[in-house]
């Protein structure tokens, strides 16, 4: 059974960090597309960041560049999201989700988990 679990989520004032991390069972994260997104509430799910851990691609929404670094650890069959000047608008459920590509995508991921809600505030 393929499951990607989320942990890492929580309270946070403005300015602070968090470290989120999604690991894989059932699948090997070293040959997929891994992508973090959020849901604020009220708002639509919007990508976030993706890495393509084999060919060492990574990519960035223009609101999160500067402050959070993707990163995988094979070993661990991890993938982190590293966010760094946390903001209130970074308020939302992020999620990990899979797609056997070597492209990242925002569209037709074969695996989702289930969420960790972040919070921002003070």
């Amino acid at each position: 059974q393929v499951q990607l679990v989320e942990s890492g989520g929580g309270l946070v004032q403005p300015g602070g960090s968090l470290r989120l991390s999604c690991t894989g069972s059932g699948l090997s994260l070293n040959y997929y597309a891994i992508g973090w997104f959020r849901q604020a509430p009220g708002k639509e799910r919007e990508g976030v960041s993706c890495i393509v851990s084999s060919d060492g691609i990574t990519k960035y929404a223009d609101f999160v560049k500067g402050r959070f670094t993707i990163s995988g650890d094979n070993a661990k069959n991890t993938v982190f999201l590293q966010m760094d000047d946390l903001k209130p608008e970074d308020t939302a459920v992020y999620y990990c989700a899979a797609v056997f590509d070597s492209k990242c995508r925002v569209y037709g991921m074969d695996y989702w988990g289930k969420g960790t809600l972040v919070t921002v505030s003070s």
